[in-house]
């Protein structure tokens, strides 16, 4: 997984000052301490949220999201929905386990209905989150998928994420070696199939709804795409430059006043 999001940001030949990689809680998310570009290290499920600030401040900035199946599908649920109808440019990859890993082996948003964990002994009652067909429905518009046993295929995906203008999903099929042993790399390999091989037209809405929901394979690539406006071009205060780089419409003195009655 790091070493396909490190091959992506090559591959594109972004700059390490103009790029910053945000992450919530999770064993996932230790990902920006390995990466030697800008990083923030969130709350649990605040991830985007800062990210969208980050964005928002500096609209010139690339920002990558990185967080786990737990952290964005569970506690940060809420503003993952709204991140996706606001169609901001940044893209969230979220490695799904399956589970909460983090904290020893919880059932998580996305862990199968029945299965077994620490914290679902009898069985897990309840349905898991298709996050494919909700952010499909939801307003983003790039969704894609990939599996960290196919590297350079993620990577690929990956690449094309940040590369799309506006807000771009890839749910990254990432087995938890030590506390998942149910959805391991062999339990997904006999049923991963690469969209790209398959004559997928990304821009169907409707077909990408239905890979979403294929329950007799795991399909992976980019599933949906379009072109729409992206926040920062229809939100008038972003139609200048960088807010970071524009004056807050005090004079120096008024500044200076405002500093020395903080202080």
């Amino acid at each position: 997984m790091l070493n396909a999001l490190q091959n992506a940001f090559a591959a594109l030949d972004l700059d390490r000052r103009n790029l910053v990689v945000v992450s919530g809680i999770g064993c996932s998310s230790d990902l920006p301490h390995f990466l030697n570009v800008y990083g923030i290290h969130t709350l649990h499920g605040r991830a985007l949220p800062v990210a969208q600030g980050i964005k928002m401040a500096n609209k010139e900035l690339t920002v990558v999201v990185t967080g786990g199946d737990g952290d964005g599908y569970g506690i940060g649920a809420g503003h993952f929905l709204h991140a996706m109808r606001r169609n901001l440019d940044l893209t969230y990859i979220v490695m799904d386990n399956r589970i909460y890993g983090l904290t020893t082996g919880q059932a998580s948003p996305t862990s199968y209905k029945g299965h077994k964990t620490k914290s679902t002994p009898a069985g897990n009652p309840e349905c898991a989150l298709n996050p494919l067909a909700l952010a499909v429905a939801g307003g983003a518009t790039f969704v894609g998928r990939g599996f960290s046993g196919e590297p350079i295929h993620l990577a690929e995906t990956m690449k094309r994420a940040i590369a799309h203008k506006g807000f771009s999903l890839v749910d990254v099929l990432s087995p938890c070696v030590t506390w998942n042993k149910s959805f391991s790399y062999d339990y997904y390999r006999p049923l991963i199939v690469k969209l790209d091989q398959d004559r997928h037209d990304p821009s169907d809405r409707d077909a990408a709804l239905r890979q979403a929901l294929r329950e007799d394979k795991l399909p992976i690539g980019v599933l949906y795409e379009i072109d729409e406006p992206t926040f920062a071009e229809e939100e008038p205060s972003l139609q200048g430059g960088p807010l970071v780089r524009s004056r807050i419409g005090l004079t120096d003195e008024e500044w200076a006043a405002l500093m020395d009655e903080f202080s």
